[in-house]
């Protein structure tokens, strides 16, 4: 019997790639996203992968979207916590409103989307649970306080969840990509990303969203069973953990 997936960011980049992947792998897939009516349209209309808009920086909406959800395709066995937002400052001019902006998508959104699909995950006795970090939650990177600390958050997230869920038969783990070609990596000036990023990057290319959603579709598997607590990095060899 097939899979029931959410994937939050779930019809753009990275989060899109990782919505296909899972797909490929024979999920139902729910994709959910937060304001871009018209792109998640367009992606629902080009993969047939249904997509669901609410917050999931709120606790309530969380609640709500993943009961239409469950209510339209099934209960939840694979969460992929993928959304993720910059507001990138160095820390002596950023406001408390970035700051809480990003942890609240970044970091809170992992407990409003877990705490809501957990009961039914150990009930079932079955659940894959999958928490997209970054390079710059493990090393850090100017201007992004904010953001560094809430991936950061999520490996630690990701570690004591994996104790407390392990004998369920649910596991938990992160992913933690490096520079990905997406929309806002591929904004960067041509001259800043060859001479200042892509030299640091021992594979020497950037990664393609693809392989991180392989990452993920692994993970989600039932030959990952064995596998929680851990930290996937998909980086080029950019930063050994």
């Amino acid at each position: 019997m097939a899979r029931t997936a959410l994937v939050t960011g779930g019809t753009r980049g990275i989060g899109r790639a990782i919505s296909l992947a899972l797909k490929e792998a024979g999920a139902r897939v729910a994709a959910n996203y937060a304001a871009n009516d018209d792109a998640a349209n367009a992606f629902k209309d080009e993969t047939g992968i249904e997509v669901y808009k609410f917050d999931i920086g709120d606790f309530d909406a969380c609640k709500d979207g993943i009961a239409r959800v469950e209510a339209d395709i099934g209960p939840i066995d694979i969460l992929v916590n993928n959304a993720g937002i910059t507001r990138d400052k160095p820390l002596h001019k950023m406001d408390s409103g970035e700051w809480d902006a990003v942890i609240a998508t970044n970091l809170s959104s992992a407990f409003n989307t877990s705490r809501n699909v957990i009961d039914g995950m150990r009930e079932r006795g079955f659940g894959r649970i999958i928490n997209i970090g970054s390079i710059n939650g493990q090393k850090g990177q100017f201007g992004q306080t904010n953001y560094s600390a809430a991936k950061a958050g999520l490996i630690g997230f990701t570690k004591a969840f994996a104790l407390e869920t392990a004998s369920k038969g649910i596991t938990v783990n992160a992913v933690a990509p490096g520079y990905i070609a997406t929309e806002m990596v591929m904004a960067m000036p041509e001259d800043v990303l060859n001479a200042k990023v892509l030299p640091l990057i021992p594979v020497g290319r950037l990664g393609e969203p693809e392989e991180v959603g392989r990452c993920v579709a692994f993970l989600a598997s039932d030959e990952a069973g064995f596998i929680t607590g851990s930290t996937l990095s998909a980086n080029g060899g950019h930063y050994m953990a």
